[in-house]
């Protein structure tokens, strides 16, 4: 079966409301959600959770992808611009990043700079039956 790796962003308070309508609104598969921590905002959470359909997304969540061996979370589009800037300006699909540069970090899309990224820390797992 064919997954899709989603984040919903929360702040702390509202962890349980977000989770508990997370999994109301998704079919997960899996029946877990990772929660982690921005290190240097704790209070801004966010949850990562594999969904089994692809439907409309709801309101502070993205599509992300996973390189497991570093727990490195990213968004192609932050992706890219990592590549960009690391090789000098051109944009190479099959450039070898080095992974363990990002390990336990999120990269996301910037506005700004084109991306930005984010430590994390594991806050906790989210299991059900």
């Amino acid at each position: 079966m064919k997954t899709q790796l989603l984040c919903t962003f929360a702040h702390k308070l509202d962890l349980n409301i977000v989770t508990d309508y997370i999994q109301i609104n998704y079919i997960i598969p899996e029946k877990r959600i990772f929660i982690f921590y921005n290190e240097d905002d704790p209070d801004m959470l966010y949850c990562t959770y594999n969904i089994s359909e692809t439907i409309n997304r709801t309101k502070n969540t993205i599509s992300i992808h996973r390189k497991k061996e570093t727990n490195t979370l990213y968004t192609v589009n932050a992706l890219n611009q990592v590549i960009r800037t690391v090789n000098n300006g051109v944009l190479d699909k099959t450039f070898n990043l080095d992974w363990m540069n990002y390990q336990n970090s999120f990269i996301l899309s910037d506005n700004n700079v084109g991306y930005h990224i984010v430590d994390l820390g594991f806050f906790k797992k989210i299991s059900w039956n």
